[in-house]
């Protein structure tokens, strides 16, 4: 069963196109990721599913029903902000129960939906609180109780951990993904932080300039991305682009950058001399020799457990991951090699894969 389709979707604010042509299902109980830079219309896409953005063109449907024109509270769904959102002057019980309350619920059915929301969000400790004696955490979980006990047949959330800091950015990422485990409930999630999506998504959508890029599961996108955008978006460190062009001598094939060094290629390969090579920071190999090439060393971080070198390869700027500890300086040369299995091949002029 599908819970929500876009048909054709697009929205202008005057001469201005923020969303076109928007073709996407999403499955009951299926926890999908919006997901792409500033501005690529992710969050309106989603304001546009609440009701709180209205549709230029194209259809929407809920649950089998055509909900272009339906208002916010008739569409069966619940969003949970950015910002709290929290009533200040009320405990967090009574945040947590404040929609049934308005819908005219008897105080024993809104008692009972606050003590279920409360055990699968672990907040009984935090129910006689205000907003202002609970941390980002809390606040963001009673924000989420608040969403469960309307019990929606979609959930949204608009960037709902922009506002915490790293630590608690891992806390409750893991705290929605085991959320959605329990309640299996439909989920469209917005976010610019790619991480947030590779690590919570059943599936992501990446989107540029209004317009959808890619569909498919995590590692779908990491190990076969439509276009260089998708490759550069997607991982974190992000991949490298090494321009060179693609050499070909009987039934080998080889890439080669401007400053002369090569990479094997398993096969053979046509494309030309204006096409880049990228390559995840985690796949370049420490070692010299014919099928090598040199990254001019700039900054070497290491974290301990990894080494991270940001240097060059001719023009080009990359960023190599080492799970070693290696003794190299900014200045030093640092030969390196890829297997080929792990080289992408992009047309430079359109992006496209080749």
């Amino acid at each position: 069963m599908t819970d929500v389709q876009f048909r054709n979707l697009s929205k202008s604010f005057g001469q201005h196109k923020i969303l076109e042509d928007i073709n996407l299902d999403i499955k009951t109980g299926e926890f999908v990721v919006l997901v792409g830079p500033s501005g690529c219309g992710k969050s309106t896409l989603l304001r546009m599913l609440a009701g709180l953005e209205t549709i230029t063109s194209g259809d929407l449907v809920i649950g089998g029903t055509r909900a272009n024109d339906l208002p916010p509270q008739k569409r069966n769904i619940a969003m949970v902000f950015q910002s709290y959102a929290l009533f200040p002057h009320l405990k967090a019980s009574e945040n947590i129960g404040f929609g049934p309350k308005i819908r005219g619920e008897n105080r024993a059915a809104i008692d009972d939906k606050v003590k279920k929301a409360s055990g699968v969000l672990n907040l009984f400790s935090y129910l006689d609180r205000y907003p202002r004696q609970l941390s980002g955490g809390q606040r963001q979980r009673v924000a989420m109780g608040r969403a469960i006990v309307r019990e929606p047949s979609v959930f949204l959330f608009d960037e709902p951990l922009s506002n915490l800091d790293a630590q608690l950015r891992v806390q409750m990422r893991t705290e929605i993904k085991a959320l959605h485990q329990r309640l299996k409930s439909t989920i469209v999630y917005v976010t610019h932080d790619q991480i947030e999506a590779m690590t919570m998504a059943d599936r992501i959508v990446v989107m540029d300039r209004g317009r959808i890029q890619q569909v498919g599961q995590p590692l779908e996108l990491y190990d076969r991305p439509a276009n260089k955008f998708v490759a550069g978006f997607i991982g974190s460190p992000s991949m490298s682009f090494v321009s060179g062009a693609l050499k070909t001598a009987g039934a080998q094939s080889w890439f080669e950058t401007k400053g002369g060094g090569r990479l094997v290629l398993s096969g053979t390969a046509s494309g030309g001399d204006a096409v880049e090579a990228g390559i995840r920071p985690e796949h370049f190999v420490v070692g010299a020799g014919d099928e090598a090439i040199a990254i001019k060393v700039d900054v070497v971080e290491p974290t301990g457990s990894e080494t991270h070198v940001y240097g060059s390869i001719g023009d080009d700027t990359v960023r190599a991951v080492f799970r070693d500890r290696l003794q190299v300086k900014s200045g030093d040369r640092l030969p390196v090699s890829v297997d080929p299995r792990n080289i992408h091949l992009f047309d430079k002029a359109t992006g496209l894969p080749l």
